[in-house]
């Protein structure tokens, strides 16, 4: 992966993750459960579950699976004690790092993280303390070669709240976070599939790491994302990484 390429970081996080297939069944499953249970069972008067049911689908998760999810979140087949909880710290060469969590014991979930950061070189920090250099945001990303013009026309009547293609061709959409299941669909119905999409912490200034500080950070984003509580991690550091990386 040559130079701070942002689809180069894409394409990099989407390979871990898909190597994780198990690990993200699991969160999908929780996010399914929590929809559920606030918002109800029914997708379509609940959009936060709609869209984690998005995520079941794309995941390829059994359909055993999501309504074992759906009836749990319900209260039709035993009890789900979930809370969400989001941690704030820092990592390699003070880049910001977002840890958003579900967790039936705060506890042992807080003391995870903090032993993750602490032991590869972040640390964690107070409520408030860098969640203000993001966005929330619906974000989606659609790999270099695809029309700009085709994503623009659809994302422009569909409500999106900006369009930026970068030197490398890829095209990013920015919306409201309530306007986001509405483009996700207005993107499909046109044949559209985007690299990379959700409803996510969007850093507003971003940090570029290179060298040991980029494998550091990279192994730091790894821990975290691999803690069993931890549902996604967001940070405003680009990374610069080797191919093996």
């Amino acid at each position: 992966m040559a130079g701070h390429s942002k689809w180069a970081n894409i394409q990099h996080r989407k390979g871990r993750q898909d190597a994780k297939r198990g690990k993200l069944w699991t969160k999908i499953i929780r996010e399914i459960t929590v929809a559920a249970r606030d918002g109800g069972p029914d997708p379509e008067a609940n959009p936060r579950l709609r869209l984690a049911l998005d995520k079941a689908t794309d995941a390829n998760m059994p359909k055993d699976n999501i309504q074992r999810a759906i009836n749990r979140g319900a209260g039709l087949d035993g009890a789900d004690n979930y809370e969400e909880v989001r941690y704030e710290g820092y990592g390699i060469a003070g880049a910001a790092v977002i840890i958003d969590c579900m967790t039936d014991n705060r506890t042992r979930t807080v003391a995870e993280v903090r032993h993750a950061l602490s032991k590869h070189g972040g640390n964690l920090g107070q409520d408030g303390s860098v969640v203000f250099q993001f966005q929330h945001c619906g974000q989606f990303y659609f790999a270099p070669g695809t029309s700009e013009e085709a994503v623009m026309e659809v994302a422009l009547e569909a409500g999106a709240e900006d369009i930026h293609t970068d030197e490398e061709g890829m095209i990013e959409v920015v919306c409201e976070p309530a306007n986001y299941a509405a483009l996700r669909r207005a993107f499909a119905d046109a044949g559209l599939k985007a690299e990379q999409d959700g409803v996510v912490m969007k850093p507003m200034n971003e940090i570029e790491l290179s060298g040991d500080d980029a494998e550091r950070m990279q192994k730091l984003l790894d821990v975290l994302e691999g803690l069993d509580d931890v549902q996604e991690v967001y940070t405003n550091a680009v990374l610069e990484l080797d191919d093996d990386a």
